[in-house]
């Protein structure tokens, strides 16, 4: 809906019980409530693949459900979701059928115990604060550029699953991010007025000069509101700001939708401590997390061929 608002969505949510957990169903997203208090939203972000697709498959085989895009250049991108609709693999196939696995997220560590959430101690951060939490609109082109291809701050101790990252904040501390705060959002509003628009450039330059170095970078949108209304507004509402970022990094910067995966967090990560409204924490942070992915292994880009 252009020019919605969560107001309009709320309208359409509908909430059951299950097993002691409470599950809110929106038309595109829903968001779950454990008996432990927990709160977190799940999204379908397929639609972000069909922007410019030449063809678009969907098959059901065993209860996976693969959705193939094919681009104008023959490149296939296949998104597998499971029975329940979470996402399970991401891969990108080139013309000549060699494929790359963008995201695994059937992985599951020996060490891994429990649902997705790992409690592990926050990091140890040895690096100055203002190249760790990057603040978008003070820092240079180069510092952004450097923050996408930065190291974990730490050692990475094991894989983690796409899911692990997004519901562990102290997994997602090792790496360092980039608070765009060079776009803001209206109240209960996810769209990114056009003349902000253009302030994602330079994070799009960014994104794309890694993913040229290496295809298998991944980078994590995640949407913020401030504290004002309820928490499921606030993760739905934070959801679709990180989904919308996502989304105009591909549509206008040409950032291959299959490097990018997003999530809400609602107001759980308040960047100025206020129960009113703030624009501040009205925000996006973009997060290289391919390194928790691969356990630290970097995948580096193939070296280039030997001179004649």
């Amino acid at each position: 809906m252009i020019g919605a608002t969560i107001a309009d969505y709320r309208n359409q949510r509908q909430e059951v019980v299950e097993g002691g957990r409470t599950i809110y169903t929106e038309p595109d997203r829903i968001i779950i409530r454990d008996p432990s208090g927990q709160e977190y939203v799940r999204g379908n972000d397929l639609y972000r693949f069909r922007y410019g697709a030449r063809d678009i498959r969907t098959e059901t085989v065993g209860g996976e459900t693969r959705t193939v895009v094919i681009r104008p250049d023959g490149t296939e991108i296949i998104t597998v979701v499971g029975p329940d609709g979470s996402l399970m693999r991401r891969i990108r196939r080139d013309q000549r059928g060699r494929e790359i696995v963008i995201i695994d997220n059937t992985y599951r560590d020996p060490r891994a115990v429990g649902g997705f959430y790992v409690d592990v101690p926050p990091p140890v951060v040895s690096i100055p604060y203002d190249r760790y939490i990057v603040d978008a609109e003070e820092a240079s082109p180069q510092v952004i550029y450097d923050t996408m291809r930065a190291p974990p701050v730490q050692r990475i101790e094991r894989r983690y699953s796409l899911d692990e990252i997004r519901y562990s904040p102290n997994v997602r501390m090792a790496m360092p991010s980039i608070d765009v705060n060079t776009i803001n959002f209206e109240t209960g509003s996810w769209t990114i007025p056009p003349d902000q628009a253009a302030r994602l450039q330079v994070i799009a330059d960014g994104i794309n000069q890694a993913i040229q170095a290496n295809p298998q970078e991944v980078f994590l949108i995640e949407g913020h509101t401030d504290a004002v209304g309820n928490d499921v507004d606030n993760l739905s509402l934070s959801d679709r700001r990180a989904q919308a970022a996502a989304e105009l990094l591909t549509q206008q910067f040409g950032v291959p939708a299959e490097n990018l995966t997003s999530q809400g967090y609602g107001k759980q990560y308040l960047k100025e401590q206020t129960d009113g409204p703030s624009r501040i924490n009205r925000r996006v942070t973009v997060r290289r997390i391919t390194p928790l992915l691969n356990g630290g292994q970097a995948n580096a880009a193939p070296p280039p061929p030997p001179r004649q």
